[in-house]
């Protein structure tokens, strides 16, 4: 239930737009952008507005054209900006920086140990697209576009989310999203899944993982209606998290790494408002 006490914790009264970063927000964001490059020219935008504005367009969904002038960098500067830290894997880093400290401050290891694993089917809009960023058909769930498979540690934050055709099956899917993925998280060892995932194509795929095992939650035969799951949930959770920015309710990009980048950039905010208001 939304309390007053809930109204006064996320309200943001004092920001020119409620998806502005705060200074404490900032103050934990501004260490993490890389500095300009020896020897360049001196940086003249203000990364704060740019930053702002890349969290607006990500919270309203509107086109980059749409940015309003005056209030931020010109938008051709925010694009620029945004494409260079998605080539150079700047918000990959950011968010692995902030979900190291977001899990310590909840009281967790840095490293997790368990996971659950799922996808969202996406609907896309209009685009072109090579053989890389095709869309494809979800017969399942009836939707054409892209699906977000994403792998979360029990807290919900996102370890892994990889964007790739809804025509691919979860099955299938699976080994993109865990392929070395020991590298990144050396201690994980469990992680749950649902029935989509009970097939030969995840056991190889989890067999090439030293120590990995999959355990699949199954809805029971006496189960009727919406029943929530044990662990299942936490994935469906962080989907529920990125639906609420509007750039990530459909997907509008024509090539499928932007929309990865978007969902880091999404995974940022959460952890940015959490860090700054415990």
């Amino acid at each position: 239930m939304w309390t007053k006490e809930h109204r006064d914790t996320y309200k943001r009264d004092n920001d020119r737009y409620p998806s502005d970063l705060t200074d404490e927000e900032w103050a934990r964001l501004e260490p993490l952008i890389p500095p300009p490059k020896l020897g360049g020219r001196p940086r003249k935008t203000d990364m704060r507005s740019a930053m702002n504005a890349i969290l607006y367009l990500l919270r309203t969904g509107c086109p980059w054209r749409y940015l309003p002038k005056g209030d931020f960098p010109p938008r051709s500067t925010v694009y620029n900006i945004f494409r260079k830290f998605q080539r150079e894997g700047v918000w990959e880093a950011i968010w692995a920086e902030l979900h190291v400290a977001l899990r310590e401050r909840m009281g967790r290891e840095a490293s997790p140990t368990a996971a659950v694993i799922d996808s969202q089917s996406l609907k896309s809009a209009e685009k072109g697209g090579g053989q890389d960023n095709a869309v494809g058909y979800d017969a399942g769930k009836k939707v054409k576009g892209r699906k977000l498979h994403a792998l979360v540690d029990t807290e919900g934050l996102p370890l892994r989310v990889v964007v790739h055709s809804a025509g691919i099956q979860d099955r299938d899917g699976a080994a993109r999203v865990l392929d070395k993925i020991r590298n990144r998280f050396p201690w994980l060892e469990l992680v749950w899944a649902d029935g989509g995932y009970n097939a030969h194509q995840v056991k190889d795929a989890v067999a090439k993982i030293p120590v990995l095992r999959m355990e699949i939650v199954k809805r029971t035969d006496d189960m009727k209606g919406f029943v929530v799951l044990p662990r299942r949930w936490v994935v469906e959770r962080t989907f529920s998290w990125f639906g609420r920015n509007r750039r990530l309710a459909k997907d509008y990009e024509n090539l499928a790494d932007t929309l990865a980048a978007f969902v880091s950039i999404a995974s940022i905010q959460l952890a940015l408002r959490r860090l700054a208001r415990q």
